[in-house]
């Protein structure tokens, strides 16, 4: 997972409709938004947390960590971070993105095609299921798991079989946006890390459009410089309409609204 850093947000000239007597003139670039937040509440992160996945559900944060040994499946209190329960994955693996279905919980590893389906309630593991390339993140639309693997492609799963329905190319501008990690659904959208940046996507999931970017640039600095350091992490409390990032390693988990780039007004998820 080490690639060089690319620009983010791209632009494109966009031709006019012109008369068929005069060739087409480019517009002026166009330029995705990019939005600002503002804290509205900082919580303790465990600093030995490589974080991978991150959800809310049932009044707890749910978290993957990575690293082969250190590899872990936790739910974990908000207030205190205070890790409540856990569970290893399986030895020699890289834990990477999480997501809930049911009663289950469902999770990937990153070089090895491996995920794991665990009990919810006991972190029981229940079987395992495989798929072909890399596994990064993961969350879920109600009807289909959705996997990112590192590239510009998203992977819609079923559910109950977790095999491949379709993939969707997610592009700013018409160019490919590469390195999409963790995933969270919100409000009808799907937001993505963009791996060692501090840049979230705002992913349209019927197009694969990046709507607009959340640049977290500050958060990032704050919690340190390393190269694993990085902004990964995003969880959405949909009943309180909460939004919660954090990274790798960071000492905190921050809950943001959002701030529209044009009206300085905070955004409505």
């Amino acid at each position: 997972m080490r690639f060089l850093l690319l620009p983010l947000i791209a632009l494109s000239l966009v031709a006019c409709q012109a008369p068929a007597s005069a060739p087409a003139q480019p517009t002026a670039p166009v330029q995705t938004p990019v939005y600002s937040y503002r804290v509205v509440g900082t919580y303790p992160h465990d600093t030995r947390a490589f974080t991978q996945g991150l959800l809310w559900l049932d009044g707890h944060l749910y978290e993957s960590t990575g690293q082969i040994g250190q590899s872990t499946i936790r739910r974990v209190n908000l207030e205190d971070g205070e890790v409540l329960q856990s569970v290893s994955i399986p030895r020699g693996l890289f834990g990477e993105g999480l997501v809930d279905w049911g009663d289950q919980l469902i999770s990937i590893t990153w070089q090895d095609g491996v995920g794991y389906r665990w009990d919810r309630a006991t972190f029981r593991r229940l079987g395992l299921w495989r798929y072909d390339g890399e596994g990064w993140g993961l969350t879920q639309n109600g009807r289909e798991i959705i996997m990112s693997d590192g590239t510009h492609e998203l992977r819609f799963l079923d559910p109950a079989t977790l095999t491949e329905r379709r993939r969707l190319a997610v592009t700013d501008n018409g160019v490919p946006v590469p390195r999409l990690n963790e995933l969270e659904w919100v409000n009808g959208e799907i937001l993505a890390n963009v791996w060692q940046t501090p840049m979230i996507a705002r992913i349209d999931p019927a197009s694969g459009n990046v709507t607009g970017w959340i640049d977290l640039t500050a958060l990032a600095i704050e919690n340190g410089s390393g190269s694993d350091n990085v902004l990964n992490g995003i969880a959405y409390d949909a009943q309180r309409d909460r939004l919660f990032v954090t990274g790798k390693y960071w000492p905190r988990l921050y809950e943001i609204d959002l701030v529209a780039p044009s009206r300085g007004s905070v955004d409505s998820r």
